[in-house]
């Protein structure tokens, strides 16, 4: 298989496979860094810096899972960690408010709103709700994954996605009918 022979010439050290590689993941990778991180130049680093990861750390890939995947966890782990680096504080917030819409999972929206208006949306969320329902709804991660990912208990991934798909609703309904009612 393509990927597997490339992928043993990378821990080799095979620089014309590391280009291979770099170049077949690398415009799929860099619209995952965009995801977070929303700056072009920004993406860019955050590529560069997962690539070099990547490249340091591949005789750690075992196979379990496909060499696209493995890479795209190292691209949202330093996304993250850019996104951390970037804030200068973290603010504590009340997550009291969130309980009764958090209970309530039915959060279908209306057919009228477009995939942008959800984009906009989730970009307004808190950082520790938007990492969770970005990596959830949008990356297809399960909740091991992103507890992984984010150093958390699947139980907190749980709570913040359910909080995060509540004020994400919240959000989606004052786009479509805030201006009115």
């Amino acid at each position: 298989m393509f990927q597997s022979s490339i992928v043993e010439k990378c821990k080799a050290n095979d620089r014309a496979a590391q280009m291979q590689l770099y170049s077949k993941y690398c415009d799929g990778m860099y619209i995952v860094a965009m995801r977070f991180v929303k700056n072009g130049d920004d993406a860019e680093d955050v590529l560069q810096e997962s690539f070099i990861k990547a490249f340091q750390k591949i005789h750690q890939f075992s196979g379990d899972v496909t060499f696209g995947a493995w890479l795209k966890r190292i691209v949202v782990n330093k996304s993250i960690d850019f996104l951390k680096s970037k804030k200068e504080k973290e603010v504590s917030l009340d997550e009291g408010y969130m309980q009764v819409v958090a209970e309530d999972d039915n959060w279908n929206v209306p057919a009228a709103i477009s995939i942008e208006q959800v984009k906009c949306a989730i970009d307004e969320l808190q950082d520790k709700y938007k990492y969770v329902v970005l990596m959830f709804l949008v990356e297809g991660y399960d909740h091991q994954e992103i507890a992984e990912v984010l150093d958390i208990s699947e139980s907190a991934c749980r709570t913040r996605l359910s909080r995060g798909k509540g004020h994400l609703k919240e959000l989606l309904k004052g786009e479509k009918y805030g201006a009115g009612s």
